[in-house]
């Protein structure tokens, strides 16, 4: 395997993760009780979209067929966000908690993908393509300070929500 075709690989995987994403958003929006938290994931659906946007934009650099590649691990991490959901069907403190954590790993593993990947293009000497990716870099990173920032108010909340006592 080349480093022109890991690129593109690893360019397939973070497509196909954030198309996987604009699927997610709307459930976490709706569940998210937080004002703050609420905005944020709304903003950042708007913020993936033109993110996917970027990423077309990357393919046709490439003279490629913009096309995701299967990525168990965002798939993996949806899950796991889906399953919080199905635990924590009342609105709470406790539950914008968990959606926070699991925003934050979505944002993580997107970090990690773009980095690699903007510095595949740097040495491969794909400029447009470095300006592209480091644009949804830098929303990512946005995007995980917000959620960062509203944590703090909220896992507080949470720990003033009272446990269920055993009947």
């Amino acid at each position: 395997m080349t480093l022109d075709e890991l690129f593109l690989d690893t360019l397939k995987d973070i497509y196909f993760a954030e198309r996987q994403i604009l699927k997610a958003l709307p459930k976490m929006i709706k569940a998210a009780q937080d004002p703050k938290l609420k905005a944020g994931f709304t903003n950042h659906r708007e913020e993936t979209e033109g993110q996917v946007e970027r990423l077309q934009a990357v393919f046709e650099l490439l003279d490629k067929r913009a096309q995701g590649k299967t990525c168990e691990a965002i798939k993996g991490i949806i899950e796991e966000c889906e399953e919080l959901l199905e635990a924590a069907t009342e609105p709470s403190a406790v539950r914008d908690a968990g959606l926070i954590a699991c925003g934050q790993a979505v944002e993580h593993y997107e970090m990690a993908r773009y980095g690699a990947l903007i510095a595949w293009a740097g040495v491969l000497g794909k400029k447009d393509a470095v300006t592209l990716l480091q644009a949804n870099l830098d929303q990512e990173k946005k995007a995980d300070a917000l959620l960062t920032q509203v944590a703090g108010p909220v896992n507080s909340q949470a720990m003033k929500t009272p446990t269920a006592k055993a009947a």
